[in-house]
């Protein structure tokens, strides 16, 4: 009788460490799903692989530590930065047409509120959303180096279509207006208040919130009244008619 011959199993660490791109993805779906509804903080690299269904192994092999697994989610999101720098680059940025303060707001926050309404992109706009209001050293990092520049490019392009205004005040209107696109971001808030009437994150509400980010930044920083010139004469007013000089 022949003798059988068993080949050996190959070892577990060598059967989780196989590349399979499905459970790469898995991994990073269940990180960002996982850091938008707890924070970076609250979750474990255990939570993300019993998400993920994958061996606690396979993702310090993917990704290494939980900070760089948290700054693989913004590197696989670059584009929608790119989105909305290309929308911004495609504004015609002239200050003396009123649709282009508009505009501009449009390109900050259509791209985000369509990225919001879609299956694939709500938890990392949740995540977004979370971290900015909530940022920490450790997140502060990730954030700073994808984010800065965005705001950057839009505080110029806000400081050109309202060229009255010093950038300082400028920087605190774009802080204004990212507020209010945060919080529509993460708010739930609505559905209740509105009596079941609106739906929360819904895209339909973007004409409504560029027309209240743009109301505000123009209320807020209106254009300067024009100087009376060398030549003019200020005259003073009293409570009281008195008698005007005659020139000398």
């Amino acid at each position: 009788m022949p003798v059988r011959r068993i080949r050996p199993l190959p070892a577990k660490s060598t059967r989780a460490m196989e590349a399979r791109p499905d459970r790469k993805q898995a991994i990073l779906l269940a990180a960002e799903k996982l850091f938008a509804l707890h924070g970076y903080h609250a979750v474990t690299i255990r939570d993300i692989a019993q998400e993920a269904g994958v061996p606690l192994a396979l993702v310090g092999y993917y990704y290494g530590q939980k900070h760089e697994l948290f700054h693989a989610i913004f590197e696989h999101w670059g584009r929608t930065i790119e989105e909305r720098l290309a929308a911004l680059a495609a504004v015609d940025q002239d200050p003396q047409q009123p649709e282009t303060l508009p505009r501009i707001i449009d390109a900050f926050v259509g791209p985000v509120l369509k990225l919001r309404a879609s299956p694939e992109g709500e938890y990392y706009a949740l995540l977004v959303a979370r971290e900015l209001y909530h940022a920490t050293a450790e997140t502060d990092r990730v954030l700073r180096s994808y984010f800065d520049p965005l705001a950057t490019a839009f505080i110029d392009a806000l400081h050109a279509a309202l060229p009255q205004a010093s950038r300082g005040q400028v920087a605190w209107g774009y802080q204004f207006a990212l507020g209010a696109l945060l919080h529509h971001l993460s708010d739930t808030r609505v559905e209740r208040l509105s009596r079941g009437v609106n739906r929360a994150g819904d895209p339909g509400a973007a004409p409504l919130l560029v027309n209240f980010i743009v109301g505000g930044l123009r209320a807020a920083l209106p254009p300067r009244l024009p100087q009376a010139g060398r030549g003019s004469r200020t005259v003073s007013r009293s409570p009281t008619k008195t008698k005007a000089r005659r020139p000398a």
